[in-house]
């Protein structure tokens, strides 16, 4: 007597090929919502919220986090756009098309009847053998290209974007930016933090009107107008909680009998907060920022003792400020013994702070932190909507220079990487003499689907510049005189191929690695599932006489 897994479990299973088939098409109907914003000529999407929040972007990160996912296999699409966004900063979209079209091609394989164990094992050696070409024969040292290479990188990645037409402008400050944030960590290596670098939004303006300032700028003002607008040496110290009059917990109750009892709680009140702000100030501090809120009452001490007060200072701003000016963040002025102290060890230290006006708002800048240099960059623009869009693509722009500069390491762009692989893999699979070689070349033919995008979304005819884009490639890798054509790729402004290099589109090598790591590995996690059991939610219990 047969049992059906329906009798075992309370839910409903779905198996073989039907549930490969299902995961496929939820993965590719998630890869064509963000593939005509592909490239630099690619479109942009608006996304409205259930509460009407509107974003326009074509940054596939962003496109694919604000989507409200519910298939199971198009989730791990999402998480992988998620981690190449966390990991390299650009490429996020790319990484997607790749593993949508490297499932696709695996789900075909799949239905002539070749094992999934054969098409993943395949994948895996194309995969390997695609990272080692791209880091031995693509890969081009930043040192041959000069520091020029570095404005090319910073360009290339803000081309796509709503910035692109002013890509010469944003890649300088890009690189200035992260020139200035660069430091030694403990191994010796030179690292260049981006949490260094703090975007700020000012509407108004164009944007050509942004601008890099020297110094880590808080989008908040003095607590008085009565205190310095500039003061040098400075000492901070770094609070997260409020400096206001203590008010009783609620549910404390006094019985008073004397009037003259209400006037002394309340200057006993006065008196507490006093004595909190004369033990900051006499620690040496004469900058205090908060998080909470600062009252009137010390406001008028800080006033009178000349310390310059900001509040309401993001956590994260606050937190990076503690870094680099090698201060502590306090959360609490209590000590072990039951009474208040304030430590002088926990002060930041910096070379100034001013309050400079900026646009029709002022902004606070610390400058000469102590530990790590800082900077700011201030972007303008018509409204909220572009201003969001240009802060994701300076921030993406940072991250693919940012990789540049640790690893001295570019590749040229506009397609050429992936013509180049998918050439060189159908040579590699010949010398194949097992099922994986079918695999293999699926792979190869996946990578030439990024280059298609791209001709496609630039409205020119993807079959001709394909042509011409593999048969210099095919050249470049089989004729050693014509070695220069293994640098071509598409000129998509006036479709025809040129030597990406000389036109200044090159991308960080470890962008290009990555994304074919992540892409492949995502796409064997999703065809390896045969089995998809989905179980039935579990009836609330129900308690006699609460039926309420």
């Amino acid at each position: 007597m047969s049992v059906s897994i329906e009798q075992v479990i309370d839910g409903a299973r779905q198996k073989g090929e039907d549930v490969r088939s299902s995961n496929v098409t939820a993965c590719v109907a998630l890869a064509n919502i963000v593939k005509t914003s592909f490239g630099p000529t690619g479109l942009d999407k608006m996304l409205v919220d259930e509460i009407g929040d509107v974003t326009i972007t074509n940054d596939g990160a962003t496109i694919l986090s604000k989507l409200e996912v519910e298939h199971p296999a198009a989730k791990v699409l999402v998480e992988l756009a998620h981690l190449q966004d966390k990991e390299v900063g650009d490429g996020t979209t790319s990484v997607v098309l790749l593993a949508a079209e490297l499932l696709k091609r695996g789900n075909a394989l799949v239905k002539k009847k070749i094992h999934p164990t054969s098409i993943i094992s395949g994948y895996r050696v194309a995969m390997r053998e695609a990272c080692s070409y791209v880091k031995e024969r693509c890969s081009i040292p930043i040192n041959e290209l000069g520091n020029e290479s570095l404005v090319q990188c910073a360009k290339t990645s803000i081309a796509s974007k709503i910035i692109g037409s002013e890509s010469d402008y944003f890649s300088n400050m890009v690189v200035n930016a992260l020139k200035r944030v660069a430091r030694k960590n403990d191994k010796g290596k030179v690292k260049y933090p981006i949490g260094a670098i703090n975007i700020l939004k000012a509407t108004g303006k164009s944007s050509r009107d942004s601008l890099l300032v020297e110094g880590f700028a808080l989008n908040c003002v003095r607590a008085s107008e009565g205190m310095p607008k500039q003061l040098n040496k400075v000492k901070i110290a770094l609070l997260d909680f409020n400096l206001e009059r203590t008010k009783l917990p609620n549910g404390v109750v006094f019985d008073i009998t004397d009037p003259e009892q209400t006037h002394q709680l309340h200057k006993r009140e006065d008196d507490i907060l006093k004595e909190r702000v004369e033990l900051i100030i006499k620690s040496g501090a004469n900058v205090i920022l908060t998080t909470k809120g600062i009252d009137d009452l010390a406001t008028k001490y800080m006033v009178e003792s000349g310390v310059i007060g900001v509040r309401r200072v993001s956590k994260s701003d606050l937190k990076y400020i503690a870094r680099a000016t090698g201060g502590t963040v306090l959360l609490t002025l209590a000590n072990l013994e039951g009474g208040e102290s304030f430590d002088p060890s926990t002060l930041g230290e910096a070379e100034s702070i001013s309050q400079e006006p900026l646009a029709d708002q002022e902004l606070i800048i610390i400058k000469g932190t102590k530990n790590n240099a800082t900077a700011s960059i201030i972007l303008r623009g018509a409204n909220s909507l572009m201003l969001e869009e240009m802060e994701r693509s300076v921030h993406d722009s940072l991250c693919a220079v940012k990789r540049v500069l640790e690893s001295r390491e570019v590749v040229p762009g506009g397609g050429a990487v992936e013509t180049a692989l998918s050439m060189h893999l159908e040579t590699f699979a010949e010398s194949l003499g097992t099922r994986e070689m079918l695999a293999v070349v699926e792979f190869a033919n996946a990578l030439l689907a990024i280059p298609k995008i791209l001709v496609v979304n630039a409205a020119y005819d993807a079959t001709d510049l394909i042509a011409k884009l593999c048969t210099l490639h095919h050249a470049g890798q089989t004729n050693p005189e014509k070695k220069h054509y293994s640098r071509f790729g598409l000129d998509l402004h006036n479709g025809k191929v040129r030597n990406s290099v000389e036109a200044g589109v090159l991308e960080p090598t470890m962008s290009k690695i990555k994304s074919i790591r992540f892409a492949t590995e995502a796409a064997i996690t999703i065809l390896r599932i045969d089995d998809h059991i989905q179980l039935n939610p579990k009836p609330e219990p129900q308690h006699p006489g609460h039926d309420h």
